[in-house]
């Protein structure tokens, strides 16, 4: 089993910057994928960036430009910096990794963009 641990949300001003972190722990093989989507109130979970092994990421519409994805394999961490945060951006974000076949996800942490 592996465990996702995030911390760095919190309450920012429209316009803002905040920085997530993610660290994977437990019994840990060969984690492929690991990112961020997050969920707001009432609205469909949604991709916000991932990136697989190699350096490749993916992000979500909304977010492109303003939030980018990094990672440190050798510590199996995943950071998300958000800037030009938006209310929009108000959301539950929850870690994510694959190990494939198997997916995991964080509980979650709250951020919220006050405008």
């Amino acid at each position: 089993q592996v465990q996702l641990a995030e911390s760095g949300g919190g309450l920012v001003q429209a316009g803002g910057s905040l920085r997530l972190t993610c660290a994977a722990s437990g019994s840990i093989f060969n984690i492929n994928t690991m990112g961020w989507y997050r969920q707001a109130p009432g609205k469909q979970r949604e991709l916000v960036a991932l990136m697989v092994g190699d350096g490749t990421a993916n992000y979500g519409d909304s977010v492109k430009g303003r939030f980018t994805i990094s990672r440190d394999n050798a510590k199996n961490t995943v950071f998300l910096q958000m800037n030009s945060l938006k209310p929009e951006d108000t959301a539950v974000y929850h870690c994510h990794a694959r190990e494939d076949p198997t997916w995991y996800w964080g509980q979650g942490i709250q951020v919220t963009v006050s405008s």
